[in-house]
């Protein structure tokens, strides 16, 4: 049975936004005129999913592998890259961090369970991979901007008032989020990320020193590009962008759907990873 999803941690408000994986963002500010909540924010409310054939959850640099793409049933679409700066495609890594993503890509397929992506551990998303892995919700309380999000119930709290970020010893998930409106734009700066989260299924990683700055243009009042730029100089040569599309889901009557996991679940586990770490114990 369908459910939908409320936070318990904020009774004001809910938010689950979801990303449709398209062409690149196109450039330039919107035209679009919103209404205004009563904080003067733009209002941005409602149900969002992602329509796009490509999944860069699976591979942020390559897209949708061909398996996930039977699987949907997505044919002649080639998969492509979300990152779009640099322009060839490729997170700019320094040399000792593509040589370890590569050796997590090779091994994702047959990992142990340390090179085993966190999400398979039900462990939270992160940013910005939970905005490309499934349904959201965007709800606005006075000075907030609410994201829940459907998988494994994770959320996070944006306060548009201008507040600092918190101190530089806190390490979060979702790191801390502090955002701000330039006309119908959202920019959110997050800090205080952890290392423990990938940006995808083959190992795309960072470390503690992750910065990121998102850009949510609302061009129309069903439609937003999305833009995140990275940086964290102990991993990459110099910032680098990801881009996708954000799409409206006006199906009528359309609810959340309530996703549950947890830590070291079973089934979450691919049969692989459980028959791998069987045969080494048995050695």
């Amino acid at each position: 049975m369908r459910k939908q999803w409320f936070s318990s941690i904020l009774a004001v408000a809910s938010v689950f936004a979801v990303v449709s994986v398209g062409p690149a963002p196109a450039s330039g500010q919107s035209t679009w005129t919103p209404s205004r909540l009563s904080d003067g924010q733009p209002d941005v409310q409602g149900f969002w999913r992602q329509q796009g054939a490509n999944v860069p959850s699976y591979d942020i640099e390559n897209g949708t592998d061909p398996v996930h793409a039977k699987i949907m049933g997505w044919k002649d679409r080639p998969p492509s890259s979300i990152v779009v700066d640099p322009s060839d495609g490729r997170v700019p890594y320094q040399p000792w961090a593509r040589a370890k993503r590569e050796a997590l890509s090779t091994a994702h397929t047959n990992p142990s369970w340390e090179e085993l992506d966190p999400q398979a551990k039900c462990y939270p998303d992160g940013i910005p991979r939970i905005n490309y892995q499934g349904e959201m919700q965007i709800i606005q309380p006075p000075g907030f901007v609410v994201f829940l999000y459907s998988f494994t119930h994770e959320y996070r709290i944006v306060p548009v008032d201008g507040r600092p970020h918190i101190g530089a010893g806190i390490r979060y998930w979702m790191g801390d989020n502090r955002g701000h409106w330039e006309g119908n734009t959202l920019v959110i700066d997050i800090t205080n990320n952890n290392d423990k989260f990938w940006f995808d299924v083959v190992g795309d990683f960072h470390s503690p020193a992750l910065h990121m700055v998102e850009r949510l243009n609302f061009v129309t009042a069903d439609r937003v590009n999305y833009e995140i730029t990275v940086e964290d100089p102990n991993v990459y040569t110099r910032p680098w962008k990801m881009a996708l599309n954000i799409e409206r889901n006006k199906e009528p009557g359309y609810y959340l759907l309530e996703e549950a996991c947890y830590e070291g679940n079973a089934r979450n586990v691919p049969l692989f990873v459980r028959q791998g770490e069987e045969q080494k114990a048995k050695k």
